[in-house]
């Protein structure tokens, strides 16, 4: 089938629907440029369904019912057996029936058919990394303009930087799942990237690690993500005789650079007090003594973790490789000043020194320097709240939606 192109313009297809696809959809749709949102689990505007308005309460998006299209056996199994502990066969990266990238390509190859036979398909398909290979390729051959969104930083930027920490830290090496990723899922990846015609991301690091592709890609168009509400007024600081309360928040995967993160906590002994909220990613002995020494966290949902921020005084996150971070535009909506690396999105959204410091990957003593800062200057410490505040207004989801409209109509020549 040949047909015209929907007037709505853009497609969009994400498994999980997180904050950014959401956003990105409600985005396309107050702009009528949204044509459908694929997804596994969502629920919209005008929806007549009492159980999925209450069992999808977290997955809301603010667009009409009538424009999600949902696929959500194969996420809801995945998610009740992750949950439980159930099964673990079932649910084994890459391998399992109802594993994370079971989900995408399921997606991905509904999304396909979808282009292949609509009467009427959009005129791009905007769909992300692991889930848009099939997508391309049926747009691809119906003239479908294809617009790949990638959240982290490219996969062989990836590799080198954690089998380095991995042959420096070997006992932190099994947490780091992309080290085992497949040579297919690799592939995968490249052949995504080779049927892109456009490519979103959300930092300058996301955007540096794509020159070691070894293929000719577009420049990728830069879009920072937004901040959620921000908390009115910071309480001001006491007279400092207080420990520094410490943060981190994410996956305790040494991606993130945890341990060193323990190395600078410890280094500053009872000056600080550590508080470590994210679940486990593998087994690791350091680690095990470091959760039985300092407060952890498990999980909270995202109201508690806005709650935990705003009684703590700065958010570290220390990542050797990330696309984004969403957890420190969080903390600064909470007046957290962070303290965070160049490989984040950190050097987006913060000046070095006014709502936090970015230091170099791998350096606890950096880490140990700038907390030792803080925690013996509580002025500068209350100042660098309010300038964290005052960043995080300036930085509302509505100017990432914005930006995000303004780039597709560049590339859709509206």
């Amino acid at each position: 089938m040949t047909g015209s192109h929907s007037p709505k313009r853009i497609a969009i297809a994400h498994p999980t629907g997180n904050t950014f696809s959401r956003s990105a959809a409600e985005a396309f749709y107050r702009s009528d440029l949204l044509d459908t949102f694929h997804t596994c689990i969502a629920v919209g505007e005008g929806s007549a369904n009492p159980i999925a308005n209450r069992l999808y309460a977290q997955r809301r998006c603010e667009i009409p019912q009538s424009l999600i299209r949902t696929r959500p056996t194969r996420e809801l199994v995945r998610l009740m057996l992750q949950k439980k502990g159930w099964f673990p066969s079932l649910h084994k990266h890459e391998i399992g029936t109802f594993c994370v990238d079971s989900v995408y390509q399921d997606l991905d190859r509904h999304v396909a058919t979808w282009l292949s036979e609509n009467d009427t398909p959009p005129a791009a398909i905007y769909a992300y990394e692991d889930g848009a290979l099939a997508s391309f390729e049926a747009a691809r051959k119906r003239g479908i303009q294809r617009i790949y969104d990638l959240p982290i930083g490219y996969w062989r930027a990836a590799r080198r930087i954690q089998s380095e920490e991995a042959e420096r830290l070997p006992e932190w090496a099994s947490t780091m799942p992309a080290l085992i990723d497949s040579e297919p899922k690799l592939e995968r990846k490249d052949a995504e990237l080779e049927l892109a015609e456009h490519i979103i991301v959300a930092s300058r690091f996301t955007a540096d690690t794509l020159k070691e592709a070894p293929i000719s890609l577009p420049t990728p168009h830069v879009i920072p993500y937004g901040c959620p509400p921000t908390r009115e007024t910071v309480t001001p600081q006491g007279d400092g005789k207080k420990p520094l309360k410490v943060l981190y928040v994410g996956g305790l995967s040494q991606r993130k650079g945890v341990a060193y993160l323990l190395d600078a906590v410890e280094a500053l002994g009872s000056a600080v007090e550590l508080t470590l909220v994210g679940k486990r990613v593998g087994e690791c002995k350091p680690l095990d003594i470091a959760l039985q020494k300092y407060r952890w966290i498990d999980s909270l949902p995202h109201s508690g973790i806005l709650e935990v921020m705003r009684e703590h005084d700065v958010f570290v996150f220390p990542s050797l490789f990330e696309g984004f971070g969403l957890v420190l535009t969080e903390a600064l909506s909470q007046g957290m000043p962070i303290i965070s690396t160049h490989h984040t999105c950190a050097p987006d959204i913060i000046e070095d020194g006014r709502e936090g410091f970015i230091v170099p990957i791998r350096d606890a003593a950096a880490i140990s320097e700038k907390l030792t800062l803080l925690n013996e200057d509580r002025d500068r410490l209350q100042q660098m709240k309010e300038a964290a505040l005052q960043r995080a207004r300036s930085m509302s989801w509505q100017l990432y939606k914005d930006s995000l409209v303004q780039t597709a109509k560049e590339i859709l020549q509206l």
